[in-house]
């Protein structure tokens, strides 16, 4: 598969229900040994098996939306530990699983995949045109 929206984050994004720089955006990192990701059919965090989200981000912070590019600072997974690592997945964070909107899986990056061994993992978003995603 490669870096992509999810079907339904586009429809947010269209209809208002997600907003990039307002909402809380959230990154779980996942297995795909235990989840095999759908772009047109996955739609919540809940559609992802608590046993695939091996950690799960803070909000994002500095986040900013220019020419429909987003972009945010950096992310810290301090100490992590559990299954090996193939995927990114960005979520609108409601605080429910199964109404926190999937946004985007990255699974085509440097450093993917990764085995978790307690320390932190840290994510750089790319830094070309398009950042993190591109509308």
């Amino acid at each position: 598969m490669a870096n992509a929206l999810y079907d339904k984050a586009r429809e947010a994004f269209a209809t208002g229900g997600i907003n990039w720089t307002t909402d809380s955006i959230k990154v779980v990192l996942v297995d795909t040994a235990a989840h095999t990701p759908n772009l047109a059919t996955n739609q919540y965090l809940s559609d992802i098996a608590p046993a695939a989200r091996v950690a799960t981000s803070n909000a994002l912070t500095g986040k900013t939306a220019t020419a429909g590019v987003c972009n945010a600072a950096n992310v810290n997974f301090s100490a992590v530990s559990g299954a090996s690592v193939e995927a990114l997945v960005i979520y609108k964070d409601t605080g429910n699983a199964a109404t926190s909107n999937l946004i985007a899986l990255i699974d085509t990056a440097t450093g993917l995949p990764v085995s978790p061994n307690g320390g932190d993992i840290n994510i750089a978003w790319d830094t070309g045109a398009n950042r993190i995603f591109k509308l």
